[in-house]
């Protein structure tokens, strides 16, 4: 295991120092991909959803196991979940209100797919739009973004990803400057847990968040990998 990823055009993806305890992300580049509607999409986000409302109705969010993994990330880097949601737990809590996902584009509609499958945030991101190395670390004082479809997104004392021109991205919500529309042609996927979560399970997310990439939206996987620590167990 690593904590660097070799990014295309000779750029690297990295978690900072003071994460190593804390973070691991999956990650992966899809190159070739064509952004438009998410109609193919929309099937499997609706019997998902069903399962979701019919496996977990009635249950607060602290009574859901799979969410307590994005909520002990939050608590680690001392950010409170309950007032700051992880981006999956802020989707299962809409699925089980009754409320539909919005239909986005065929890219977003899968990251929102997976991100309900694995109950875990996922950061996605158009790889054209970053610039220079990739960064996770958490935020400094003045560091924030505009959100997508919000204000401000700041990150001081927050886990985010930040390139060159400063921060993109956050479990908690992407930037506008890095969003996916129907220019973008490669992904950037981030998939984020605890230092302690399982390497094969995480591997077989990035993994699969490739192959429902490829089937909606089509191009390849040019790279895919873990940043993260050694497993306490030595397995990888």
């Amino acid at each position: 295991m690593s904590l660097e990823l070799a990014l295309p055009e000779g750029r690297v993806a990295r978690v900072d120092a003071e994460l190593h305890s804390v973070l691991t992300m999956g990650m992966a580049v899809i190159e070739g991909i064509t952004v438009g509607s998410s109609a193919s999409v929309r099937p499997a986000i609706n019997d998902l959803t069903m399962e979701l409302r019919s496996r977990y109705a009635d249950r607060l969010p602290s009574e859901i196991p799979p969410l307590q993994e994005a909520r002990t990330l939050y608590k680690s880097v001392g950010i409170q979940p309950t007032r700051t949601r992880p981006s999956s737990e802020a989707l299962l809590r809409r699925v089980l209100k009754g409320g539909d996902l919005y239909a986005i584009n065929n890219a977003v509609d899968v990251c929102n797919l997976a991100s309900l499958e694995f109950l875990l945030p996922i950061g996605l991101y158009d790889l054209a739009k970053i610039n220079g190395d990739v960064t996770m670390r958490l935020g400094r004082e003045g560091d924030e973004y505009p959100g997508i479809r919000k204000g401000e997104v700041h990150l001081t004392g927050r886990l985010g990803l930040f390139d060159d021109e400063g921060p993109f991205g956050s479990p908690t919500s992407d930037s506008l400057r890095t969003c996916v529309d129907e220019s973008t042609h490669t992904l950037l996927v981030a998939i984020m847990a605890t230092a302690t979560y399982a390497h094969e399970a995480m591997r077989a997310h990035t993994d699969r968040f490739v192959e429902l990439a490829v089937a909606h939206c089509g191009g390849h996987g040019a790279c895919v990998g873990l940043l993260c620590v050694e497993d306490p167990s030595g397995s990888v």
